[in-house]
């Protein structure tokens, strides 16, 4: 039975990308157990280290994981901002429409950083990020990262209406 059981983990783990999902499983209840944030414009932050699964060859953390961190930078800003719950109740998804990314100074193996996360401002179709990769060791930004992220059926206006309970007038554009 233990040989059933260690072999279906090492096929789920060969097939899959489970940290992945264990990664999203943490955020989720990570936000989900702290205070709501109630200002949208707020910075919000979320703590990482570089893992050797984080690592390219060079022995420093992967352009692909910066982007990764990100999302899950992301998913927990929305959780404690509310804007999550409001466009699921609007039936609304929320896709990455555009992103670029600064690396000033790459990220070594088992250092701590900081992906500190703020909304800029939303137009009538996307609302758009800053993240901010800030290494824990001597503060330093080592990456700076611009999202569009679109709204798919509803609007970003919408969704802050249903959080406030409150109509906005015209689009918010914030720096």
């Amino acid at each position: 039975m233990l040989l059933l059981v260690l072999s279906a983990l090492l096929l789920l783990f060969c097939n899959l990308d489970v940290w992945y999902f264990l990664r999203g499983v943490q955020v989720f209840v990570e936000a989900w157990f702290l205070p709501r944030i109630e200002d949208i414009l707020a910075e919000q932050s979320i703590d990482g280290m570089v893992l050797p699964h984080d690592l390219d060859y060079l022995g420093h953390m992967n352009n692909s994981r910066y982007l990764r961190e990100c999302d899950f930078a992301r998913f927990h800003h929305y959780m404690r901002n509310g804007l999550f719950m409001a466009s699921r109740k609007l039936g609304a998804k929320m896709v990455v429409g555009a992103s670029t990314i600064r690396y000033r100074r790459s990220l070594a193996f088992r250092e701590a950083f900081q992906i500190r996360t703020k909304v800029l401002g939303w137009d009538e179709k996307a609302f758009y990020l800053e993240q901010r990769f800030v290494s824990k060791r001597d503060d330093f930004v080592s990456a700076v990262m611009l999202c569009r992220q679109n709204v798919v059926g509803s609007s970003p206006e919408s969704i802050i209406e249903f959080i406030y309970k409150k109509q906005v007038s015209g689009f918010k554009h914030s720096s």
